[in-house]
C-alpha cells in the first residue's frame, strides 16, 4: 500500500521540464505531455477497467460501442446493467494536479455509467521481478505526475479502474437486473475454470499413458 521510493520525489521547474522532453522522446505515439505557461503540464494516462460486476447507466442511454448484456424488462426501470468486456481501455488527456477522484469522475462520464463512484477505485500496477504490485492510489494522489515520474513504460506503470472492496460486499445494496448479472457472471467464470481444470487433467492423462 505504501507508495515507492521514485513516487515520493518531488522535482522542481526545471526537473520537470527536463522529465517532459526525456518522456516525449521514449514514446511512440502522439499522445506528448506539454508543460504550461503557469508550470502545470498536460498529457495523457491509459486506464485499464477490470470491472467484475455490472456497471449501471440511464435506460434511455445506449452504448453502441460496449457489448451490453440482457437488459431486464422487470425491476429497475430508469437504469440498465451492464458489465464491460474485459480488456476495456480508456485514454483520458489530464492535468498534472489532477486528483484520482477526479480520474474515476471521468471515466465514468465517458460511459454514462451512474453508480456512485466511491464504488470504484483506481489503482498502479508494476512489474518487478517477475512480480505484479497493485497499489490503491488515494483519492488526492495525480496520477500524471506519477505517469511522469515512472516514464512511459506500462511494465514500471499502468493504471486500472477496479471496483473498491471495502470489506464484506452488501448484496441487498444492489438491484435485481445487477443480481442477475452477477449470477451469469459467476456462472461464465466457473464454467472457464471447469474447463481449465479438465484440460489440465486430461493431458496428465494423456501423458501417463503414453508413458505407458
Amino acid at each position: 500500500d505504501e507508495p515507492s521510493e521514485w513516487e515520493k520525489t518531488e522535482l522542481d521547474q526545471a526537473q520537470v521540464e527536463q522529465r517532459i522532453k526525456e518522456y516525449n522522446s521514449q514514446i511512440n505515439s502522439n499522445l506528448f505531455m506539454s508543460l504550461n505557461k503557469d508550470g502545470s503540464y498536460t498529457g495523457f494516462i491509459k486506464v485499464q477497467l477490470k470491472l467484475v460486476r455490472p456497471v449501471s447507466v440511464p435506460a434511455t442511454k445506449r452504448v453502441p460501442s460496449l457489448q451490453a448484456g440482457r437488459p431486464h424488462p422487470q425491476g429497475v426501470k430508469r437504469r440498465t446493467s451492464f458489465y464491460l468486456p474485459k480488456g476495456t481501455v480508456k485514454h483520458l488527456h489530464i492535468l498534472s494536479h489532477t486528483r484520482a477522484s477526479e480520474v474515476i469522475d471521468a471515466l465514468l462520464r465517458k460511459f454514462t455509467v451512474i453508480d456512485n463512484p466511491r464504488k470504484f477505485a483506481l489503482f498502479e500496477r508494476s512489474e518487478k521481478d517477475e512480480q505484479v504490485y497493485l497499489r490503491k492510489l488515494g483519492d488526492d494522489e495525480q496520477p500524471l505526475r506519477l505517469r511522469l515520474l515512472a516514464g512511459p513504460s506500462e511494465k514500471v506503470l499502468s493504471f486500472i479502474l477496479k471496483e473498491n472492496e471495502t470489506g464484506e460486499v452488501n448484496w441487498d445494496a444492489f438491484s435485481l437486473p445487477e443480481l442477475h448479472n452477477f449470477l451469469l457472471i459467476l456462472q461464465r467464470e466457473e464454467e472457464e475454470h471447469v474447463r481449465r481444470l479438465r484440460h489440465r487433467y486430461a493431458r496428465c492423462r494423456q501423458k501417463m499413458q503414453e508413458a505407458l
